[in-house]
């Protein structure tokens, strides 16, 4: 593990939870693209607000990704790298983009938390994630929500 705040906070969750002493280094990272969204959402993590996320079937794929699973821990950290929880995967649900639903916006947490904010917010972000790849979001794009429950937090 490179990043050194995440490696300590590992570290501390160790201490208290020796049943993961084996597992593999968790994943290391923050949501969105932006420093506004990626501060944003750890902060709604760290109150309790929000309790998943949705990445892009495509995304994923075209980054060479694997999906989430079940058991996974990831460190979740603000935008410049500093760990501050640990989040442990509880659930995974594959979707097209126009079956999401008002419940998995609320779980997300973010902006007012209705559906019509999730999906404006949500194809933005679709939208530069694939630019990259010359391919854009539609509406039968599979989303991949990941529900999480936060299990450490840093002291």
């Amino acid at each position: 593990m490179k990043n050194k705040t995440a490696k300590a906070l590992w570290g501390d969750f160790l201490d208290q939870h020796l049943e993961y002493a084996f597992a593999a280094d968790p994943g290391v990272g923050y949501f969105g693209d932006t420093k506004e969204i990626a501060d944003t959402c750890l902060e709604l993590v760290l109150r309790g607000e929000k309790r998943a996320t949705a990445h892009s079937l495509l995304g994923l794929q075209l980054r060479n990704e694997p999906l989430p699973k079940i058991g996974d821990l990831n460190i979740i950290t603000d935008w410049e790298g500093n760990a501050q929880c640990i989040v442990r995967t509880v659930r995974v649900t594959l979707k097209p983009f126009f079956a999401v639903t008002s419940a998995y916006a609320e779980l997300e947490g973010e902006g007012d938390g209705s559906l019509e904010y999730w999906k404006k917010s949500h194809w933005e972000y679709y939208t530069r994630e694939l630019a990259p790849f010359e391919r854009r979001p539609l509406e039968s794009m599979i989303v991949v929500f990941e529900i999480f429950e936060k299990v450490f937090e840093k002291k």
